[in-house]
């Protein structure tokens, strides 16, 4: 799987980025290299949340897709 991430220069130095497809999904780096360690393990984390089921008579479902 892949995502598009978005790299900014912090102004007080090294780097920060965000992955649009995942809103709140963002890491910070010293070092480009870093960054994308930081940014890998921020979507990791960020896929790996489990969602509650739903509550109530409510007929929505959970459901979970391989990707």
């Amino acid at each position: 799987m892949k995502v598009k991430v978005v790299v900014h220069e912090a102004e007080e130095g090294g780097y920060w980025g965000e992955v649009p497809a995942l809103p709140g999904c963002v890491s910070q780096g010293e070092t480009l290299g870093e960054l994308m360690r930081n940014l890998h393990e921020a979507v990791e984390g960020y896929l790996s949340v489990d969602v509650e089921p739903p509550q109530g008579p409510s007929k929505d479902r959970v459901l979970e897709l391989a990707l």
